[in-house]
């Protein structure tokens, strides 16, 4: 039998904000989602053609995730066949600016990773 495990009389450190935001987009996809979603409130189908590369059991997992976080919504449509539209909530929204940091870093790398391999094709 081990030694029993004691309380810690130490308050645990306040939770970190960046761990908490990353947290909310945690998982594949989940901020290519709220990037398409930038634009305007989009439908599964219309998801899964801006995402070809996504499978729909990800894509569905993905929007169920992002909702239950409150970064995204899911408006049944009333037609028929029944659809859904999926729109970013004002949390949602609040996050654009980051992704647009990182994709512009992104672009950044891309341009300096095509430039670097003309050089090195020489």
């Amino acid at each position: 039998m081990g030694l029993p495990v004691r309380k810690s009389k130490v308050e645990p450190p306040p939770a970190c904000p960046l761990s908490e935001v990353l947290g909310l987009l945690r998982g594949a996809w989940a901020p290519n989602v709220v990037w398409l979603l930038s634009g305007e409130p989009r439908r599964f189908g219309e998801l899964r053609h801006d995402l070809p590369r996504i499978s729909a059991r990800v894509l569905s997992a993905r929007l169920r995730e992002l909702e239950s976080r409150g970064l995204v919504t899911r408006h049944v449509l009333d037609t028929s066949p029944p659809s859904a539209e999926y729109a970013l909530t004002s949390l949602g929204r609040e996050l654009l600016p980051a992704i647009n940091a990182l994709a512009s870093v992104g672009r950044k790398l891309i341009d300096e990773w095509d430039m670097h391999s003309r050089v090195t094709r020489r």
